[in-house]
């Protein structure tokens, strides 16, 4: 098995962003840091090309793309053309050695945290941030849902709004290479993001925190109505808070996760408590520092340990500021809002 197509965490760093993407070059980073990130691998891009070309999945692709009838004018068309490519990504099996490779990666994280199979999630990573766009899976257990998974978030380059973004930028529509992060889950009790400026204004005096109950995936796409604590950065103090209505929360299930409704105490009280919240803030400060520019940065709370080391860190990225983005960009954003 060549070096180039699979990684420990702790082997990378932010300099092997085209190689693995950006998640896992970010988290292998905050890794080397001394941050609290979960254990884990990255596949890289070199994975999905090989993949797609041993399979015989790229030449059906641009087969199944030159055949069509249209030239994608409508939604519908970007939903058919989704449905028919990524069935053909998911249909495929795995080349027998990466498999192999993939599963003695599995295994070495079960023997870390001494368990026989251990929950984990499977996330896109491209080379560029592109939130939204691609999928994650979650609370994946054992080695056949580790193998479909990884697939899915392979197929997840066809899903329609990536199909979308890529027509739109004339970009080939027939691949997209990625990397993925396979990371183990942290048992959360509460999750959201951190922008260490306001996301708003681009005030760079303040750090703002969105959290839930649960994990975090309520919050980053929007589904809940979360808590918000708006910090100093110098001091850390909390200078404002917002109770949000926090309905739903999503949290695992024996196997993949559900949507499923809060309970009326946990309506009505922060999710987080006031050290919770100066840790991930301290966190960010640091991440801020390190990169460079501010950061929108997904942590969780582990339910298993306590204050601080309970607060892990699963990514962070450069953070776009909403004033800064072009008009396009603006427009771009709404039209994938509808392929939801």
């Amino acid at each position: 098995m060549p070096a180039d197509y699979i990684y420990r965490m702790e082997e990378l760093g932010r300099e092997f962003n085209d190689r693995v993407g950006k998640k896992c070059a970010n988290l292998a980073e905050m890794a080397k840091m001394g941050l609290r990130v979960p254990p884990g691998f990255a596949l890289s891009v070199e994975a999905y090309k090989r993949f797609m070309s041993e399979t015989g999945a790229a030449e059906q692709i641009n087969d199944y793309l030159s055949s069509i009838g249209h030239s994608f004018e409508s939604i519908n068309h970007f939903n058919e053309a989704s449905a028919d490519l990524r069935n053909i990504v998911e249909s495929k099996e795995m080349p027998p050695d990466l498999n192999e490779e993939i599963l003695s990666h599995y295994q070495e994280i079960c023997r870390k945290c001494d368990a026989q199979k251990v929950a984990v999630s499977t996330r896109s990573a491209g080379a560029s941030s592109h939130p939204g766009q691609y999928e994650t899976h979650l609370n994946v257990i054992g080695e056949l849902d580790l193998i479909k998974n990884i697939k899915k978030v392979w197929s997840s380059t066809f899903n329609a709004r990536s199909l979308s973004a890529r027509k739109r930028l004339g970009l080939p529509l027939g691949s997209d290479p990625i990397g993925v992060a396979v990371i183990k889950m942290v048992n959360a009790r509460s999750a959201g993001v951190l922008f260490t400026a306001d996301p708003n204004t681009g005030n760079r005096s303040i750090m703002m925190i969105e959290a839930n109950w649960g994990l975090g995936e309520s919050v980053v796409g929007g589904e809940a109505m979360p808590d918000v604590y708006v910090l100093d950065k110098e001091t850390l103090e909390i200078i404002d808070t917002k109770l949000g209505s926090k309905k739903r929360c999503i949290t695992c299930r024996e196997v993949g996760v559900a949507e499923v409704e809060t309970s009326p105490d946990q309506c009505n009280a922060f999710c987080l408590a006031e050290q919770e919240v100066k840790e991930i803030g301290k966190l960010g400060k640091m991440l801020e520092a390190h990169f460079g520019v501010p950061q929108d940065t997904e942590w969780a709370v582990d339910r298993d340990l306590q204050c601080p080391e309970s607060v892990i860190l699963l990514q962070t990225r450069a953070e776009v500021i909403a004033e800064q983005k072009k008009p396009v960009d603006r427009i771009l954003d709404l039209m994938l809002s509808r392929f939801g």
